[in-house]
């Protein structure tokens, strides 16, 4: 750290220099603008640096290092190990550089580094265009691409890494780097995956996809009725089009109007089935779904951007996840998922979610590191509540089923899906083989590891 006096200084001096705004501790402000998605998370940083554009992040990087300053990017704040914030660390804000342009002509769209998955549909909805995201309208498209990104299209239009077509980066020595297939490619495949361990992304350009209609049918069940869904849904799945995607879950039924209300506030199965298409294939797909006993149904065609939505968590809640992949999804593991449903901390808002894969997930590039992309199934075990009493129990709960599930499991992760769960899994979200090359990388554009607050890529 520096000496208080060169602290000060430089704080006055990024202060006047600076676009956007800056806070410390002590500032009005402060308080909100280290608020993250996870209620858990509660860290002080030394400065948050609201960035108004790309000169903004690079005076921040340059100030960071100039006082000797660890770096978190904070794009969404979505990650549930509140990676977007580090105590007694520099915070570079990427919130108010959230454009979204749309080329049609050449389908891409290019993205501010701190634009939500909301800023991106919106954006192209008017295009019938789209692109695989987040299943949350608030989480931050920079976090989630890097990271690889599963979403509702990517059975469709594969993962969102799959769609990356370029990322203007500032690295940590407050260069300005553009990576591609023809410009620093190396850096470029680093970036499929690798998270943010090589820099801040500006920018990223997508390739999108003509999607003028998509479809979804939400029909709920007793859970005594789950095995018997879970297999069923299984069953479509596995010979279903790529267009066809969504999940199984249970959770506390939701005070919302198509819930009956005897069912508020009690364990429920969801079965989601979404098509990226109109109503009348994917209402026959979901017939064997259809014909199970259930007690509501909505199956409707509607702007894709809208469905996006339906899924965000009320802010203000604790988060606790994980994750696996099965290499398979036999009976008995059906039956080990829809058992551990009866353990699920209700009332919460806690989720046990089941995401099919394989399509255009499989299918695509083998050379990135993201080596969860030949499981064909993703057990997400979603702790979400409100009451800090509750901590414990949520967070076995998450763990529990984690363990319980470990046996069918290919050992890869998806490493957005998981918190802080040590630097095996990090590897086993990387892929062992890639762990030398990403780490030469990461020597290259990151020697001294400025940016670790994120799933850590340690330079060699």
């Amino acid at each position: 750290m520096a000496p208080p006096s060169k602290a000060a200084a430089a704080l006055a001096a990024l202060r006047a220099d600076l676009s956007g705004e800056v806070f410390a501790p002590g500032d009005e402000g402060y308080d909100a603008a280290r608020t993250v998605f996870n209620a858990m998370i509660d860290r002080r940083p030394a400065v948050i640096a609201q960035c108004a554009d790309e000169a903004d992040v690079v005076r921040a990087v340059l100030f960071g290092r100039d006082l000797d300053l660890h770096v978190a990017v904070r794009g969404g704040g979505h990650s549930v190990a509140g990676m977007a914030l580090g105590d007694n660390a520099l915070v570079v804000d990427l919130r108010r550089l959230h454009e979204v342009t749309v080329d049609p002509a050449a389908e891409a769209v290019r993205i501010g580094g701190g634009a939500t998955m909301s800023h991106l549909d919106r954006a192209t909805q008017p295009y019938a265009l789209a692109t695989t995201g987040g299943r949350a309208s608030t989480t931050g498209v920079g976090g989630f691409v890097l990271g690889g990104g599963t979403g509702w299209l990517d059975r469709w239009c594969g993962l969102a890494v799959d769609n990356l077509l370029g990322v203007e980066l500032v690295t940590a020595d407050g260069s300005r780097v553009h990576a591609n297939d023809d410009e620093n490619p190396e850096l470029f495949w680093a970036l499929h995956g690798g998270g943010g361990n090589f820099g801040v992304a500006t920018a990223l350009t997508l390739k999108v996809h003509e999607l003028p209609r998509f479809s979804a049918a939400v029909l709920l069940y007793l859970p005594e009725f789950g095995p018997e869904v879970v297999r069923t849904y299984r069953d479509i799945i596995e010979s279903a089009p790529h267009e066809a995607g969504g999940g199984v879950l249970y959770l506390t039924g939701p005070p919302e109007e198509f819930v009956p209300p005897p069912l508020v506030g009690r364990l429920v199965c969801v079965a989601l089935l979404t098509y990226a298409g109109a109503e009348e294939p994917m209402r026959k797909l979901a017939q064997p779904l259809l014909a199970l006993p259930h007690e509501t149904e909505v199956v409707a065609e509607l702007p894709y951007a809208d469905f996006q939505t339906m899924f965000d968590d009320p802010p203000g809640m604790r988060n606790y996840w994980s994750a696996e992949y099965p290499a398979s999804l036999p009976d008995e593991l059906v039956d080990v998922f829809c058992a551990l449903a009866d353990t699920v901390p209700v009332p919460t808002g806690t989720q046990h979610v089941l995401f099919p894969q394989g399509g255009a997930i499989a299918e695509g590039p083998a050379q990135y590191p993201v080596p969860y992309r030949d499981a064909p199934w993703a057990v997400h075990p979603f702790g979400v509540w409100e009451d800090p009493a509750d901590d414990e129990r949520a967070v076995a709960w998450v763990r529990g089923v984690r363990d319980a599930v470990r046996p069918w499991s290919t050992g890869a992760v998806y490493l957005n899906f998981i918190g802080d769960e040590g630097t095996e899994r990090v590897e086993a979200g990387l892929g062992a083989e890639n762990g030398r090359r990403l780490g030469e990388l990461k020597r290259r554009y990151d020697p001294d590891n400025v940016f670790r607050f994120n799933h850590n890529i340690r330079p060699l």
